[in-house]
C-alpha cells in the first residue's frame, strides 16, 4: 500500500507517521508514507499557498493551482483509488470506513489549512471527504496521521497478533469489553473470576455480556445504528 500525504506543514506529520507500528510496517515493505511539501508546487518566490477569498469573508484560502499540480504530478504516475481530504463537513471517520481503506492499494490525503480549500479542487480532484470529528483543527495534519495510523494497523503483518485488530471496538459495532492482565489481585482489585477459570465458552460469553453493556452505558448511539 502507499500513502501520499500533502500538506503546507509538514514537520507536523514526521514523528506520528515514523514511530511504533507505523515506523515498523514501513520497515517491513507493507506500506510506503511519502509525504509532500504543498509549497514545491507554488511557482512564485514567496511560495505562496494561500489568498484572500471571494466574497470578504475572513481568513485564507488555499490556492487551487499547486494542489492541482502535485495531484495532476501523482496521479501521471500511478492510479489512486481514493484522494481523500480531510475537512470538518466531510464525513465521519469510523472503524467502517478504516477497514475499507486498508484494502485499497493507493491513496492521496490532501491536509486541509487555513480558512479552506478553493472548492474547484474538491468538486473536480478530491473523491471522499473525512471528518474525524465535531470540532476544528488548525489543519488536517493530525487528522491525516489518525487516518494513516487506523488504516496501516488494519494491514497484514502491522501488528504482532492480527487477531488483535480484529476484536478492537468499533469492529463489530460494540465498544470492546474489559481487560486484565497479572496480577490477579492488585491493591486489593481483583480480576473476574470467569476470567480465572480457563472455561474458554463462559469467558466469551462474559466478553460479549461486558462488550454490550459497555457500550449500553457509554455509546448508545452505536446500538441505535
Amino acid at each position: 500500500m502507499r500513502i501520499d500525504i500533502l500538506t503546507v506543514v509538514p514537520e507536523l506529520l514526521v514523528s506520528p507517521l515514523n514511530e511504533s507500528i507505523l515506523k515498523r510496517a514501513q520497515k517491513a515493505g507493507l506500506v510506503d508514507i511519502v509525504i509532500h511539501n504543498i509549497r514545491d508546487w507554488t511557482t512564485d518566490k514567496h511560495r505562496h499557498v494561500d489568498d484572500y477569498p471571494f466574497g470578504g469573508e475572513a481568513g485564507m484560502v488555499m490556492k487551487p493551482e499547486p494542489v492541482f499540480r502535485l495531484i495532476s504530478h501523482l496521479q501521471s504516475e500511478r492510479h489512486y483509488d481514493e484522494v481523500i481530504f480531510t475537512t470538518p463537513d466531510g464525513i465521519q471517520y469510523d472503524q467502517r470506513e478504516a477497514n475499507r481503506l486498508s484494502t485499497l492499494e493507493n491513496i492521496i490525503i490532501l491536509c486541509g489549512h487555513y480558512k479552506g480549500l478553493d472548492y474547484r479542487i474538491r468538486e473536480h480532484m478530491v473523491t471522499r471527504e473525512i471528518s474525524i470529528g465535531d470540532y476544528v483543527l488548525t489543519g488536517g495534519e493530525l487528522a491525516a496521521a489518525v487516518i494513516a495510523d487506523s488504516v496501516v494497523r488494519l494491514l497484514p503483518g502491522a501488528i504482532g497478533d492480527e487477531e488483535s485488530a480484529l476484536t478492537d471496538s468499533f469492529q463489530d459495532g460494540l465498544l470492546a469489553p474489559p481487560v486484565y492482565t497479572r496480577p490477579a489481585e492488585f491493591n486489593g482489585w481483583k480480576v473476574p473470576d470467569v476470567l480465572l477459570s480457563g472455561h474458554d465458552a463462559r469467558i466469551e460469553e462474559w466478553k460479549e455480556e461486558q462488550a454490550m453493556e459497555r457500550t449500553r452505558r457509554l455509546r448508545p448511539d452505536l446500538l441505535e445504528k
